[in-house]
């Protein structure tokens, strides 16, 4: 048995007699001509209240009204949802997997692969023919395009997205000697950056996320971008990595960072809220260099409103791009590298409307939708058009919208992912306890058969 027939099964028996009886998407007018339905999981006045409020009270009424301009009447009904990630994920892969299920909904694009290789979702053209010449697609980078994408084939429309970068202290940058404008283009640069900023007193050089405490973060802002500097992905060729070079000069860094360099503190990637502990450290000048995402510019040291707010933070903080190992050998050639993630729009393979189910999903991904769904504010989205537009006043995410995403990866869309997630940072907090850079490489690599099928599912 497969470990995807395995996932499918405890899927399925996961879901209580409630939630299949529970409506998710589906009505009784599904089928109906030029009826249909959309689902996410949000829901107004709860979870991603914005997102539910700009479904129901824009995309439907000016949905409706395009069409009508068009000749054609439309009924579109919104099923809100509102509950934790994994139980929209079974209700929905249940709703589908009957037959019923809306005509459009959003996934996670971690989910994309797993719900493809089930059935549950397939390409978009052998759906809704035509929807592979939506003018939209020229203004979504081929990198982000890889969001909603599985076996180079595209699956949906990616609804959002976001990029990691390098932050660095500018004053504690100053206090060592080092450019306010820096640019690191190799990891020995990184390392050597830190070494500077050990004369700075009270300074944590580098933090870089590690361990199984800081759990995902611990993938997405240390481990990932950094295997892909070596020129590596986590899954590739229908194989995942073992202890390859690339993953034993990951572990390498990590030894370099919390080994004998003592350029972080191991301490606190142990610590159960490690990862916010450092988000207070940076704020506080106590942290030189971070590897985070654009979240940590919006949401943590935002001065209006951020959990660890820094006032000076236009002027105190600088950002650069993550370098690949060595100039040309991350992914694909490149010099630097990044990891994302985001959301995904698709259609229901077995939607009674599909032609016009595509249509409402291009229209939810026009720049006039996107714009209405940020309402004012300055985020990512996965359009350079509505990016160039609504990002002008922030030169910090224009920044990772023009330079980042077009060299950013994705998470492997497989349901085996979050297990082998987790030993990867296990493999990072056996470093940080002191292990070599080989025996974690090793103890990974041995675990790893368990998780993914065998031997033959592994590139070492």
């Amino acid at each position: 048995m497969t470990v995807l027939t395995r996932r499918a099964m405890a899927l399925t028996g996961a879901v209580s007699l409630t939630l299949l009886l529970a409506a998710c998407g589906g009505s009784d007018d599904a089928g109906s001509k030029n009826s249909l339905t959309i689902t996410t999981n949000s829901i107004a006045g709860g979870k991603n209240s914005a997102e539910a409020e700009w479904i129901e009270k824009w995309v439907i009424p000016q949905f409706v009204k395009e069409q009508k301009a068009k000749g054609v009447d439309v009924k579109v009904t919104f099923r809100p949802s509102g509950v934790e990630d994994e139980q929209y994920k079974t209700k929905l892969a249940l709703d589908l997997q009957s037959g019923s299920g809306p005509d459009v909904f959003g996934i996670d694009g971690i989910w994309v692969g797993e719900f493809a290789q089930a059935g549950y979702i397939a390409p978009l053209d052998n759906v809704a023919k035509g929807v592979d010449g939506w003018d939209g697609w020229k203004q979504i980078p081929d990198s982000v395009q890889q969001l909603a994408s599985f076996d180079g084939k595209r699956y949906g429309i990616p609804n959002g997205t976001d990029g990691r970068v390098l932050y660095y202290n500018k004053e504690l940058f100053k206090q060592a000697g080092l450019p306010a404008d820096w640019q690191p283009t190799s990891w020995d640069e990184v390392l050597q950056a830190g070494e500077k900023l050990k004369s700075v007193k009270d300074v944590t050089p580098i933090q870089l996320d590690a361990g199984t405490a800081m759990g995902e973060a611990t993938t997405m802002q240390g481990v990932l971008p950094l295997l892909a500097g070596t020129g590596e992905g986590v899954y590739a060729d229908g194989k995942w990595t073992g202890a390859t070079q690339g993953v034993k000069d990951v572990l390498g860094m990590y030894e370099k960072v919390y080994g004998s360099g003592k350029l972080g503190d191991p301490l606190l990637q142990q610590e159960a809220k490690g990862r916010d502990k450092s988000f207070e450290e940076f704020s506080k000048n106590k942290i030189g260099i971070l590897l985070e995402g654009d979240y940590f510019w919006r949401s943590v040291i935002n001065p209006n409103g951020g959990v660890a707010p820094m006032a000076d933070r236009d002027t105190a903080v600088g950002y650069a791009k993550i370098p690949a190992m060595n100039p040309g050998s991350g992914v694909n050639g490149q010099d630097f590298v990044s990891y994302s993630g985001g959301s995904v729009q698709t259609l229901n393979p077995k939607s009674k409307n599909a032609k016009l189910a595509g249509e409402l999903m291009e229209f939810m991904n026009s720049p006039e939708a996107i714009k209405a769904q940020l309402a004012g504010e300055a985020r990512i989205t996965a359009r350079t058009d509505v990016n160039n537009e609504v990002l002008a006043n922030d030169p910090m995410l224009g920044f990772i919208a023009k330079e980042v995403l077009p060299v950013t990866s994705y998470r492997p869309p497989m349901a085996e992912y979050t297990q082998v997630s987790t030993l990867l940072q296990e493999a990072t907090a056996s470093v940080v306890g002191g292990k070599s850079a080989e025996e974690a490489a090793e103890g990974y690599a041995k675990d790893l058969e368990g998780a993914v099928g065998g031997a033959d599912n592994i590139k070492s």
